[in-house]
């Protein structure tokens, strides 16, 4: 293949990616607690390099080119999203750092708890408190669902603790991970993390907020911005590759006659 050929098809394809990518943020500007993707590219080394053949010979200046982009893995955005006052007692936002700590019950496996910052939390028909959107129980500091008395008023504090009828009953659960790089996204705005995760003992530092919401932390305006700007690196990158190919039809069919 042309070597500019294959330069630029790596800019159409990381740009392409790009634009999926952000595209799925701005799908979800109104996922509550939603966290946006952040794409990354690297350098893609010479192909000598990148299979180990030091030993064969190679053009240094073509090397110095490099062999084009590509994608590096995904960071998330973990940017406070802005708060919605619901005035719905089991609405619940987190101000500051913090997850709430709720347990998949469809997961087969030992690894049940999630992380999440949707907050829109309703009683199941046993009196448990769980995810609106899921279903899934909510936790407290002791890893126990927390089970409330339905058609009672709740009041919940910035610590996490809920009363009914001016007595504690229990309380949320509220986890500060100590490195959130380490997570990874399942979907319905939930997140695995490590297991050593849920065995720390260490406070968040955020306060929850009753009755309101946490509201998609993309920025469509940007976002937006960001979708275009890739679509215009697409275009360029394209035009590129035409370019490649028109230099090549010259250099065979009129630089390459023979007289």
């Amino acid at each position: 293949m042309n070597y500019g050929v294959q330069l630029s098809a790596s800019g159409v394809l990381t740009s392409l990616y790009r634009q999926d990518v952000l595209t799925n943020n701005l799908a979800n500007m109104d996922s509550v607690g939603y966290k946006p993707d952040i794409t990354a590219t690297r350098q893609r080394d010479a192909a000598r390099i990148e299979d180990g053949l030091s030993y064969m010979p190679s053009d240094a200046l073509l090397e110095q080119l490099g062999a084009g982009a590509l994608m590096a893995p995904n960071l998330t955005d973990f940017e406070q999203g802005g708060l919605e006052v619901t005035n719905q007692p089991l609405d619940v936002a987190v101000r500051g750092e913090g997850f709430l700590v709720v347990r998949d019950e469809t997961d087969t496996g030992k690894d049940k708890l999630r992380l999440t910052r949707d907050g829109r939390l309703s009683l199941d028909s046993r009196g448990r408190l769980v995810m609106a959107s899921t279903g899934m129980p909510v936790m407290d500091p002791g890893g126990r669902t927390i089970q409330l008395t339905p058609g009672r008023p709740v009041k919940i504090d910035g610590d996490g603790q809920i009363s009914q009828d001016g007595r504690a009953v229990a309380r949320i659960h509220l986890l500060n991970p100590a490195d959130p790089s380490r997570m990874t996204k399942q979907g319905h705005s939930l997140f695995r993390a490590p297991a050593e995760t849920f065995s720390s003992k260490a406070a968040a530092s955020g306060q929850i907020q009753q009755g309101s919401l946490e509201r998609s932390a993309v920025d469509e305006i940007r976002t937006i911005m960001q979708i275009t700007a890739a679509g215009r690196d697409v275009d360029a990158n394209m035009s590129l590759i035409a370019q490649h190919d028109r230099l090549t039809d010259r250099a065979i069919n009129t630089l390459g006659r023979v007289s």
